[in-house]
């Protein structure tokens, strides 16, 4: 399961690409009981029993066909980072589904699967580029999630500074006002209408003026210190557009051939506010999830 990335700046919920970042999920039936094996990220902290969001998205699986859930071993090897904004919670849920449908010989489609994922999740923009693949464009009209699939354009790259510390969904989203000034909303839905354009067609260097945001980035500001003068720096440095990787703190940064200037900046402007980062660069992927048998 790939990393994503959500919102690309003013796409709220609605815009994900996947990232070359992967976890895998491994599950065995015919076991006594439960047993989860966790390496990699978030090893220390993640549970290891029925609360497991793995085993949780496999679980609501083997309930909607109606089939008792089978004693099984998991074995989770993760490599994206937790509570970052880079969809490792996205990453676990659409692992947990596909192993369980691959268990029920394929029972659910794919557009099933992603509306059991969007609604464990809470939005389908992160789930949706997690099995997907590419960028993707989704919203849930009627109780379910309608999706369309852009190819990624040519030479993209994206570079992620992330920190340190970690930054829960839920508390991200505690800092989002109830209502938002009608000119705010008119500018996200103008850039974000145009920024799917951009990207359909290529025409990258559109990306800086299209990723701003004023849905959420502003208010989630005061909890990622020296977040302006970061986008600042990436930007100047060569970045064509620089956004908060969903709920953040990772900041992402595109751009097609200063991946290495673009990583410094960024560093240094966290690094100015006190904040230690890790460099990432992650080539953006066509491919979703996928499964092998073993």
């Amino acid at each position: 399961m790939p990393a994503t990335t959500a919102n690309l700046g003013p796409g709220f919920d609605t815009l994900g690409m996947a990232l070359a970042l992967y976890n895998t999920v491994e599950l065995e039936t015919n076991h006594d009981r439960l047993e989860i094996d966790i390496i990699g990220e978030g090893s220390e902290g993640l549970p290891r029993d029925e609360s497991n969001v793995v085993w949780q998205a496999a679980c609501e699986m083997f309930r909607r066909a109606g089939v008792k859930p089978p004693r099984a071993k998991l074995r989770l090897n993760n490599r994206i980072p937790s509570a970052r904004g880079l969809g490792s919670s996205a990453a676990a849920r659409i692992g947990g589904i596909l192993a369980a449908n691959a268990l029920m010989d394929g029972r659910f489609s794919i557009d099933e699967m992603l509306e059991a994922a969007s609604q464990l999740e809470g939005h389908p923009d992160n789930v949706a580029a997690a099995l997907l693949g590419g960028i993707v464009v989704c919203a849930t009209v009627g109780g379910r999630v309608v999706w369309r699939k852009l190819p990624v354009p040519s030479g993209l790259l994206a570079v992620a500074a992330v920190p340190s510390f970690e930054l829960s969904t839920s508390l991200a989203c505690s800092v989002l006002p109830s209502e938002v000034r009608m000119r705010d909303a008119v500018a996200n839905l103008s850039r974000s209408c145009l920024l799917v354009l951009a990207l359909a067609e290529g025409r990258l260097e559109m990306l800086g003026e299209l990723m701003e945001d004023r849905l959420h980035q502003p208010y989630r500001e005061k909890l990622i210190p020296g977040l302006q003068e970061v986008f600042a720096e990436a930007k100047r440095s060569g970045a064509l557009g620089v956004a908060l990787s969903g709920a953040g703190p990772t900041v992402l940064a595109l751009t097609r051939d200063r991946s290495e200037a673009v990583g410094a900046a960024m560093r240094e402007a966290f690094a100015r506010s006190g904040v230690v980062c890790d460099i990432i660069e992650l080539r953006p992927v066509e491919d979703g999830a996928g499964i092998t048998e073993i």
